[in-house]
């Protein structure tokens, strides 16, 4: 019996120790643009911040387990230094960060999955 209470003891600690893979965050860098997901602990949340002075804007492209086939856009327009961060939903499965460049292709990321 003891050694039950071991085994159980030591799952315990571990499972508190290195919590839910799916609850990390993971950044994806695109330009000067970052995309965070999940954000604040919340797996259905991402975020983009906007670290590039150009004055362009920033975006995060993501899919949600729910849509899987709908990309979905959230976009910065609030300037350098700032952070958007998209309502609760399904869990964010794919994401990539983008720096808006007029008349010019996107500086963006590879697509990241949390």
């Amino acid at each position: 019996m003891s050694g039950l209470k071991f085994i159980a003891g030591a799952v315990l600690t571990v499972s508190l120790a290195f919590p839910a893979a799916g609850a990390l965050a993971l950044d994806a860098k695109g330009g000067g643009v970052t995309a965070t997901a999940p954000y604040g602990g919340k797996p259905g949340v991402i975020s983009v911040y906007d670290g590039s002075d150009d004055g362009d804007s920033g975006k995060a492209e993501y899919y949600r387990q729910t849509t899987a086939g709908t990309k979905r856009t959230l976009w910065n327009h609030s300037g350098y230094k700032t952070r958007a961060t998209s309502a609760d939903g399904s869990k964010i499965i794919k994401f990539q960060a983008c720096d808006d460049n007029d008349w010019a292709p996107d500086d963006c990321s590879g697509w990241k999955a949390p």
